[in-house]
């Protein structure tokens, strides 16, 4: 959250607060062109939605993160080295949100400062309704992708009701509260 703010206050320091025109076309056909009728969006969603999956679920690297995540402690005691892993999971992270973030601004066709403001609270009320754990150690993509769907058909029908941003967030935010005490509840009563 620390870099995040540092990041954000960097892109208003840059931008002077307003929102930057004229991307080139190339780069517009990363939010909005087609291939074969699919949207570009659609098609590298699949590309690292099946990429993660493959990856943790059949690969050692996979296996590795589950362990770190469930146990620091006992994952480098078996031999892993958990500060790469640790490293090599955030540097991943990074680069996918880097490649959300130019997703977005070429489906808006402006760099905008303010664009993605909120979504950290979407991306964790969908893992967290998914299913992971946020002890570490439990969680999925695929059960992932049905918290995002959850959150995107909550987040749509409020929209369509004409609910205001700031009950949605209450309501995100709640959500958020119940997933975490269930999750919490599970692991105490086995």
């Amino acid at each position: 959250l620390g870099m995040l703010s540092v990041a954000r206050g960097a892109t208003l320091l840059y931008s002077d607060g307003r929102p930057i025109p004229n991307l080139s076309p190339e780069f517009r056909f990363l939010g909005q062109g087609f291939l074969a009728g699919i949207p570009v969006p659609v098609i590298i969603f699949a590309i690292v939605f099946v990429i993660a999956w493959v990856v943790l679920r059949f690969t050692v690297y996979g296996r590795w993160i589950y362990a770190v995540g469930g146990n620091v402690r006992s994952a480098k005691t078996s031999g892993i080295n958990t500060r790469l892993v640790i490293f090599s999971a955030y540097l991943i992270m990074g680069a996918l949100a880097g490649l959300a973030g130019m997703i977005l601004t070429a489906r808006t066709t402006a760099a905008l400062p303010q664009a993605g403001l909120g979504y950290e609270l979407d991306a964790i009320a969908a893992v967290v309704i998914g299913g992971t754990s946020l002890t570490g150690g439990v969680g999925s993509v695929a059960y992932t992708l049905v918290g995002t769907l959850i959150i995107g058909i909550i987040s749509n029908g409020l929209d369509l009701m004409g609910v205001s941003s700031y009950y949605q967030q209450i309501i995100k935010g709640s959500i958020i509260v119940l997933a975490v005490l269930i999750d919490r509840s599970r692991h105490r009563n086995p």
